[in-house]
């Protein structure tokens, strides 16, 4: 009876600590929440995330770390089987619950160039998909992309053909078994490979030494598989730029190729159409044709010397694609930007033609000084 009695009590006092430790860290998420909500709440509603934005970069990065976790595992339980390890094998490619939430906790997936990375990759996603696009005026020609596919210049016609499968690639889920196709810049792609590959090793916990030893080492070569795998040149972005330079259009033809590509809902090219013309980073561009404000976009597409009937087209094409950007606001305001002459334009824009870590050392420099 006594030692049914001193069982009750350990029993009893388990739960009072569990119960403790739980009220415990219950305090202290309460207070993560807090901070949370108060930062939410006085954030600028010009910087807050929409809805539809906030929904898609989940599944966007979700997917990728699914992509990529499932390829690990594929090839590490091939390699452990090889090796004469198959109840590891079993137990590594057994569905388990995702890792991506272990990432989140760890605070990895925080990192500033993923993120800016993969919402610019959203919004563009998003905006292209918006974008009405235009019937051509004679029926029977092939409409932008699939017309330079098939140019008697082979540099133009490969390009065209890099950038449709590309873009196709991008919107497709990878097939099982194969090295994730996550479409990142490189370092960015390594980065997220090793993330992943040490979630999935501590998500197998505790094991014998050599069992240990045999996972490290199927995890690191099937990690770096994905990353010989990895060509940053087919990334859709790298494609679009060598596309943009195949083309290499004279100012009188750039603004036809910029509205056309905008009729034909390619904003990739429309963006390295204006990355090249500018001497800018991909990504860099792809910032100021996104960016709501459009300031910094208007004053591109004069330094450019676009004429008004091409503003008038693209300001039109961006507006109707995205209400945020205020259709009434742009007409209102085509004057103004027309009065700009192109070289004030290009004197305007001429910081933001600097290298970007330049321009992020400078930044830090001001903000260091203003402190």
């Amino acid at each position: 009876m006594s030692n049914e009695c001193g069982d009750k009590d350990d029993a009893a006092d388990r739960a009072v600590t569990a119960l403790l430790t739980r009220a415990a860290t219950a305090d202290s998420h309460a207070d993560d929440r807090l901070r949370v909500a108060i930062a939410d709440f006085f954030l600028a509603d010009a910087a807050r995330l929409d809805d539809r934005t906030r929904i898609a970069m989940a599944a966007t990065l979700g997917d990728l770390v699914q992509a990529v976790e499932g390829a690990l595992r594929h090839h590490a339980a091939r390699l452990l089987l090889a090796r004469e390890a198959a109840p590891l094998s079993a137990a590594i490619e057994a569905e388990e619950p995702s890792i991506f939430q272990r990432l989140v906790q760890a605070g990895v997936l925080r990192d500033p160039e993923l993120m800016r990375e993969l919402l610019g990759r959203v919004q563009q996603d998003l905006l292209t998909d918006a974008l009405s696009g235009e019937s051509p005026d004679d029926p029977d020609r092939p409409s932008l992309l699939p017309r330079l596919a098939g140019a008697a210049d082979r540099v133009i016609s490969a390009s065209a053909v890099a950038l449709m499968t590309a873009e196709s690639r991008r919107r497709v889920a990878p097939t099982p078994g194969q090295p994730a196709v996550t479409d990142l810049p490189a370092e960015l792609h390594h980065r997220v490979i090793w993330w992943v590959a040490a979630a999935i090793r501590e998500s197998m916990g505790p094991l014998e030494s050599e069992s240990q030893a045999l996972l490290d080492r199927a995890l690191v070569d099937a990690a770096l598989r994905s990353i010989a795998a990895h060509d940053e040149g087919d990334r859709l972005e790298a494609t679009a730029l060598r596309l943009a330079s195949a083309l290499d259009p004279q100012a009188s033809e750039l603004a036809i190729l910029l509205v056309e590509a905008l009729a034909d809902r390619r904003l990739s090219l429309f963006i390295a159409l204006l990355a090249r013309a500018l001497g800018l980073d991909y990504s860099d561009a792809r910032e100021i044709v996104l960016d709501r404000d459009g300031s910094r976009f208007w004053l591109v597409l004069r330094a450019l010397e676009l004429d008004r009937a091409a503003i008038a087209r693209i300001g039109l094409a961006l507006c109707e694609a995205d209400p945020a950007r205020n259709l009434d606001r742009f007409a209102d305001g085509i004057d103004d930007i027309l009065a700009i002459s192109p070289a004030t334009a290009r004197h305007a824009l001429a910081p933001l033609l600097l290298h970007r870590d330049y321009r992020a050392a400078l930044v830090a420099l001001g903000r260091r000084t203003h402190q």
